[in-house]
C-alpha cells in the first residue's frame, strides 16, 4: 500500500470483476457494447443490466469517460472508458491514455465517490507497452490527487503476475519518492 497526500493506492493481481469498490474502471471499446478481456469479463459479469444501459448511453469516445451501475458485481458502479489502440506513439496515443485515466477520476470525484480500481487501460488489445501505459496511468492518478480533493483509494488490478510486478516496480519508484 501506498499513500499520496492522504490518498492510498494499492496493486492488487486478480479479477477486477470481484473487486469491492465505489466504481471498478472498464477498459471499453468506443460502442461500449461489450468485447474481449476486461470489457469481456465485466459485461459477462455484470450481467444484462449493464449492457443495457450502455446501449442507453450510445458509446464514449477515445479519452472519455461514461458511467453504468456494476449490476451483479460487489463494486457499486462500472466507470466505462476508451484507452487508445496503441499504433506508433505518434498519433497523440499518450495524451489519449492519460485522459482515459484522468476522465474516470473526474467522474468518480462528480458522483461524490471515493474508491476505484482500474484495470491496465489499453495494454491488451489495444497493444500499449505497458511499462509507458503504466507511467501515464500512475501520473494521471497523482495529477489529479493534486488537484482534486474527495478520493480515497485507488487501486491498479491487474491480472497477471507480470503485470503486478511491473506496477510495483513503478510505484516503488515514483510514490515513494513522493510520500506524505
Amino acid at each position: 500500500m501506498y499513500k499520496y497526500r492522504g490518498v492510498n493506492i494499492s496493486i492488487v493481481e486478480g479479477d477486477i470483476t470481484k473487486i469491492e469498490s465505489d466504481a471498478i474502471v472498464n477498459a471499453a471499446n468506443n460502442t461500449l457494447l461489450g468485447g474481449g478481456g476486461v470489457d469481456g469479463a465485466i459485461h459477462r459479469a455484470g450481467g444484462p443490466m449493464i449492457l443495457e444501459q450502455c446501449k442507453r448511453i450510445g458509446g464514449c469516445p477515445t479519452g472519455e469517460a461514461r458511467i453504468t451501475t456494476a449490476g451483479n458485481m460487489p463494486s457499486k458502479y462500472v466507470i466505462h472508458t476508451v484507452g487508445p489502440i496503441y499504433k506508433d506513439g505518434k498519433q497523440g496515443e499518450s495524451e489519449l491514455l492519460y485522459r482515459a485515466y484522468y476522465n474516470s477520476l473526474k467522474l468518480l470525484a462528480e458522483y461524490n465517490l471515493k474508491t476505484i480500481a482500474f484495470p491496465s487501460i489499453s495494454t491488451g488489445v489495444y497493444a500499449y507497452p505497458k511499462q509507458e501505459a503504466c507511467h501515464i496511468a500512475v501520473k494521471a492518478v497523482m495529477d489529479f490527487v493534486d488537484n482534486e480533493a474527495g478520493i480515497e483509494r485507488v487501486m491498479f488490478v491487474l491480472f497477471s503476475k507480470d503485470d503486478y510486478l511491473l506496477y510495483k516496480d513503478i510505484l516503488d519508484g515514483t510514490i515513494c519518492n513522493k510520500l506524505d
